[in-house]
């Protein structure tokens, strides 16, 4: 057993999945690019009172699953569990609101939360995250789902459709939550404790109990579409004709209500079949008010978070073909201290022009050297012994045909890469 493993909920990402995670943050960020949208990077922490603030107190993700510390400073600060607040401070710390609206902003990085481990789930993961910042239509949201939409059956998923609902907003969301607490009266020792807790801090976060006990409550609460203002209404009546126009299946889940509390209006999920118990693979949806209650200017958004992790894990499963590691196109072998220097001479000079290039090190039998060469799939060998150098010229040996030439060393370049 190794003396030191990795933290529990934490995963090493080693060079043969590298394929995989490249292939998926290239698609990720082509299609983002495709649709306008830039490239925000924000600190790994911030100050606590950002998440605390705008995730909302009650939510699990606040009270249970963040990393807070206290720096040497005496500063309480928190390793970011989603992208969204640090996104939305940073707009109102830079002044990002002065440019052209909307502004189209994406992030790839790691997140933390202290979640119980599972497959595809960790404490560290990794998300691609989407926002359109300063519109309110549904066009925004539609976007924004069917850049992840997209993103999904490009990397090979089945079966796409979303989950729908609308959360309101602060005109008709309180008439809402005022009867799901009247409804959940009827039901004060049926609940779980955590549902106690809930309807004090974030009664919304009811509808989202996961406890055996808790099903039949919100199986018969009342739908938020009941309450919902007329503008809420139209709004979410427009992205359903959207979607329809686009031909994408959505099922409207009365349940739906995320995890996070700066959700208005919109808020989805994209499930996949074939990917176990889990049908849900990202959500997302408008936070209209968010960055107004972190004292930016009004202005609305809506974003989306997608991990990684699980996505990998899902491709692998259906055995979705990747682009393999690029092998070195060329292979230095030689023989000899002198052809070991020039060796590393024409690595160096090789590399500068852009040939991937593998030398060979120490000092080896030249089989040893070719069968190298063969598991890294080179294309040529370029072989270096103390007659060759004497002539001035290298043998040059390509891996498919087993051809070998003898090509002079100042013209080594050009003829490789006039064959590469």
């Amino acid at each position: 057993m190794p003396r030191y493993r990795r933290p529990t909920g934490t995963l090493d990402i080693l060079p043969e999945d590298q394929p995989h995670w490249d292939h998926v943050r290239n698609r990720a960020r082509h299609l983002a690019e495709l649709a306008g949208f830039e490239r925000i990077d924000v600190p790994m922490f911030e100050a606590t009172e950002v998440f605390a603030r705008s995730i909302g107190a009650g939510t699990d993700t606040v009270d249970k699953e963040m990393y807070t510390f206290t720096d040497k400073g005496g500063h309480s600060l928190t390793l970011r569990p989603e992208f969204t607040a640090g996104v939305m401070r940073a707009f109102i710390e830079n002044g990002l609101h002065v440019r052209p609206r909307p502004l189209k902003l994406y992030s790839v990085g790691a997140t933390f939360r202290y979640e119980r481990p599972q497959a595809g789930r960790y404490r560290q993961f990794a998300q691609f995250n989407a926002e359109i910042l300063g519109e309110q239509g549904a066009d925004a949201d539609v976007e924004i789902m069917m850049l992840v939409w997209d993103l999904y059956a490009g990397l090979g998923f089945q079966d796409l459709a979303f989950q729908l609902n609308s959360t309101g907003c602060p005109q008709c969301k309180p008439v809402y939550v005022s009867r799901l607490e009247a409804h959940y009266a009827g039901y004060p020792d049926t609940i779980c404790k955590d549902c106690v807790r809930r309807l004090t801090l974030s009664p919304l976060r009811v509808l989202d109990c996961k406890a055996a006990q808790c099903q039949p409550v919100i199986g018969r609460a009342p739908h938020f579409l009941d309450y919902v203002c007329e503008e809420c209404a139209e709004h979410f009546a427009t992205l359903r004709d959207y979607l329809d126009l686009l031909g994408r299946e959505y099922v409207v889940n009365h349940r739906l209500v995320r995890g996070l509390d700066y959700y208005t209006k919109t808020v989805f999920e994209v499930w996949a079949a074939g990917i176990g118990a889990q049908a849900a693979v990202c959500g997302g949806g408008r936070y209209d008010g968010l960055i107004e209650l972190l004292g930016g200017p009004p202005t609305p958004g809506v974003g989306v978070g997608v991990g990684l992790e699980r996505i990998i894990l899902v491709m692998k499963s259906l055995n979705v073909p990747v682009p393999p590691l690029p092998a070195p196109r060329v292979f230095l072998a030689h023989l000899g201290t002198a052809a070991r220097r020039e060796a590393v001479r024409l690595a160096n000079a090789f590399r500068g022009e852009d040939l991937a290039t593998w030398m060979s090190f120490g000092d080896r039998r030249l089989r040893s050297q070719l069968r190298e060469a063969g598991k890294r799939s080179a294309d040529f060998v370029v072989i270096l012994g103390e007659d060759e150098l004497a002539q001035g010229v290298a043998s040059v040996k390509e891996m498919a045909t087993g051809d070998q030439v003898e090509v002079g060393l100042v013209n080594l370049i050009g003829w490789l890469k006039s064959r590469l």
